[in-house]
């Protein structure tokens, strides 16, 4: 990998990725270049990969099954920018409201996830069995103003998936270091959302991912796979309001750094 932090710093600059946060990870040589990778961003949806990961453990841990049926609940109720099949009295299951909350970025299934893992069970999953020491999840998502009622939500703590920890996650699904990494990897996939980083590969290329936006932050990250077996991880977090023109961006950027690993 010839890319150095210098020339990622620099990378971004010239895109006009601004208050960048950014960590780009060999899979298999372990070697990572980072860029403030500790900021302080709001992940946005990004915080939806490591509460999958959250529910993946307790499904491996016998707590739950993918198969169990759950029923969506009207308090969960939330905007969504895709057409959701999560109405209230609709019959889901697990595996269906994992699905959603990745490929498609679905609000209500993943509320239906903190209801289903606990926030205070996901944290501590998170903390000590995936190893990401600063990510946090304090409140369920809204879609819209004004935000959802939440009467879990301390009123204060806000949820927290740094970019230094969501590189870490991907790495270790992409190792297989997680309980049932594997079906998170084919939901990571199956992502709909596919106009920030994904312009920027080259042909031959995969990448499993998950973006992130609100009116304060556009984000993506996830699983480069090279043509050749090559793995990386790209994590991408930003300080800019998501729009068509700041989520453009992106794409230069991805293709500068690509040319460097």
């Amino acid at each position: 990998m010839r890319l150095d932090a210098r020339a990622l710093e620099a990378a971004a600059a010239e895109a006009g990725l601004e208050a960048a946060s950014l960590v780009v990870l060999n899979v298999d040589a372990g070697e990572a270049v980072e860029f403030d990778s500790m900021r302080r961003l709001y992940p946005a949806r990004m915080i939806k990969v490591p509460l999958v990961a959250a529910a993946l453990w307790e499904i491996a841990a016998g707590r739950f099954a993918g198969e169990d049926a759950l029923t969506v609940d009207a308090t969960n109720m939330t905007a969504n920018d895709l057409d959701s099949p999560l109405l209230p009295g609709y019959g889901s299951s697990v595996d269906e409201i994992m699905l959603l909350a990745i490929s498609r970025s679905d609000n209500v299934a993943t509320n239906m996830l903190f209801d289903l893992v606990g926030r205070e069970r996901a944290t501590a999953i998170a903390r000590d069995g995936l190893r990401l020491p600063a990510t946090v999840f304090a409140r369920k998502l809204s879609g819209s103003d004004p935000p959802i009622a939440d009467p879990g939500w301390d009123g204060v703590t806000r949820n927290a998936h740094p970019a230094a920890d969501a590189a870490r996650l991907f790495a270790a699904i992409a190792r297989d270091e997680n309980p049932l990494a594997g079906r998170l990897r084919e939901m990571l996939a199956a992502q709909a959302w596919n106009e920030k980083l994904s312009p920027g590969l080259l042909p031959g290329d995969r990448f499993l991912h998950k973006t992130g936006d609100t009116s304060e932050v556009t984000h993506d990250g996830g699983i480069l796979l090279g043509a050749r077996g090559e793995r990386w991880v790209v994590v991408t977090y930003t300080g800019l309001a998501s729009s068509d023109e700041h989520n453009a961006a992106f794409a230069p950027f991805m293709r500068r750094i690509r040319d460097l690993l």
